[in-house]
């Protein structure tokens, strides 16, 4: 029996991870992110290597349309960590590069658990805040974002 509908959740995640990696200082990126992108949130103490984006899937829901199709709506925490004597602005460019790939890829494509290639219908940026120099040098942002598929 195949599954017409299947969790794809951490699909997703990886998906924006390797686009998020993405982000390496050239072209209309102001930061270098390094590789430094993980599909799960870490403590302020496991973050070494600045800067970091960690990723971590949240809450899912359904909004069930007529004729037996769903929407699915997976939020999506994305946690921004610097270091660097002007934090606040560091973090500020670390979030613009974020969100110009979450823009450039609004329609992610992605591999489902059985293999199926799929795609997001649309990536939406529910709301950013930032610790606004308090910890300075370190700062950490937090985006949090609606994946509807």
């Amino acid at each position: 029996m195949s599954r017409t509908y299947t969790t794809r959740r951490q699909s997703i995640v990886n998906a924006l991870v390797t686009q998020l990696k993405t982000i390496n200082g050239t072209g209309a990126f102001l930061t270098n992110v390094n590789n430094n992108v993980s599909p799960r949130l870490k403590f302020w103490d496991e973050v070494d290597d600045f800067p970091a984006v960690h990723l971590n899937a949240g809450q899912e829901t359904r909004s069930y349309q007529g004729g037996g199709y769903k929407d699915r709506f997976l939020s999506v925490t994305v946690r921004c960590y610097v270091n660097e004597e002007d934090a606040v602005d560091a973090l500020d460019k670390l979030l613009e590069d974020v969100e110009t790939v979450l823009e450039a890829n609004s329609s992610l494509t992605y591999t489902d658990r059985q293999g199926n290639t799929q795609a997001t219908q649309t990536i939406t940026i529910v709301s950013i805040d930032t610790d606004e120099g308090v910890l300075e040098p370190l700062g950490v942002g937090e985006m949090l974002i609606e994946v509807r598929y």
